[in-house]
């Protein structure tokens, strides 16, 4: 159907830390198809197909994508194809108005499980992932949920998204100290303009041998090719889910701006397209196992799947580390979590 992109069909797997699972360097996430997104569920099940058609294997979504309807998508998508596919969810973001619905309670967390399995079709989630810290649960509650879940079959791996250094090094000695199920992965935030997670996310998650899937390798579109100096700003759906990672008024995005308009000098410099500049970029680290990308549209996809045969030369990284610099997130709200320490005042005063 699509012959240009045949080699892509053949995709090298790489292995997910130490489970022994073979997944996709690319990983296809759904949190634009449903009404974050793509409202329309054909068009968003075609997209799946063609991925899975070019040889992604790994599929993540979460229970708050459009409150449960990403995942609905996902199994319309996946109906006869379950078998072949790693499958990912989270849990913790709010799914209601009651308090408890929410979190990452032993409560919670038994309960959304089978609510994403209701909404999956599946007997078993390959991956299921804490979403976001809970400073208010201790981890020995939630490892100990999730452990049970994995005991009953309902999952097979568990992992972690968007956790600090310290908190992933918590959660692994916690799951020793106790007999506990480890945090096989953590997810977090990378891009050209996201570095952060070098200084320590991703040299913890090698300490422990984990395996790194990291969002948003165009960081929210910033590396789509759509954002440059002098041109009118484009609109998207993201903007509405994410305003202080878009907002001009603040420094960071502005310097964004800058950046992102020098690496696309540097990706037509270098004859590819800033697309596969960004995405190439992630999957070259070491420490990442696959890169997630979420597309909306079919022409989105198609323009990140050649990505993978992409092999950045030394000279273009070391220009990539000259126009943003290694370690450094251009602006705070694109890591994903603010601790309470930052967000709460009160915790900084006697």
């Amino acid at each position: 159907m699509f012959p240009h992109h045949a080699t892509v069909a053949a995709m090298e797997l790489r292995t997910l830390a130490r489970t022994g699972v073979k997944v996709s360097p690319l990983c296809l996430g759904a949190m634009m198809f449903g009404g974050w997104g793509n409202p329309d569920h054909d068009d968003s099940v075609k997209i799946i197909h063609r991925a899975l058609d070019a040889g992604i294997n790994f599929v993540d979504t979460a229970d708050v994508y459009s409150r449960g309807e990403s995942e609905e998508i996902v199994a319309k998508a996946l109906k006869d194809r379950r078998d072949r596919i790693v499958l990912a969810t989270k849990v913790h973001a709010t799914m209601g108005e009651d308090p408890n619905f929410q979190g990452n309670s032993r409560r919670w967390i038994i309960q959304e499980c089978e609510n994403s399995l209701r909404r999956l079709g599946t007997d078993w989630i390959d991956l299921y992932q804490i979403h976001r810290p809970d400073p208010t649960t201790d981890i020995d509650e939630t490892l100990g949920a999730l452990s049970d879940l994995v005991h009953q079959g309902k999952v097979r791996y568990i992992g972690s998204s968007t956790f600090p250094a310290a908190d992933i090094v918590e959660a692994q000695w916690a799951a020793e100290k106790r007999g506990l199920e480890r945090f096989v992965c953590e997810q977090p935030p990378y891009s050209l303009l996201v570095r952060g997670i070098e200084t320590d996310v991703l040299p913890a998650i090698q300490r422990y041998n984990m395996g790194a899937i990291t969002w948003s390798p165009l960081a929210g579109g910033w590396l789509s090719g759509n954002y440059r100096l002098g041109v009118d700003l484009p609109t998207s759906n993201r903007i509405a889910l994410t305003p202080k990672r878009f907002d001009m008024s603040i420094p960071g995005n502005q310097q964004k701006l800058e950046v992102a308009d020098a690496l696309a000098k540097l990706a037509e410099s270098s004859g590819i397209s800033l697309v596969h500049l960004a995405v190439a970029f992630v999957l070259v680290h070491p420490g990442v196992t696959s890169a997630i990308i979420g597309p909306r549209t079919m022409e989105q996809l198609e323009t990140q799947l050649g990505a993978i045969d992409v092999t950045l030369s030394t000279d273009v990284l070391d220009a990539i580390d000259q126009i943003s610099p290694p370690g450094r997130n251009l602006n705070r709200a694109d890591g994903g979590y603010m601790p309470p320490s930052l967000t709460d005042s009160r915790r900084r005063r006697r």
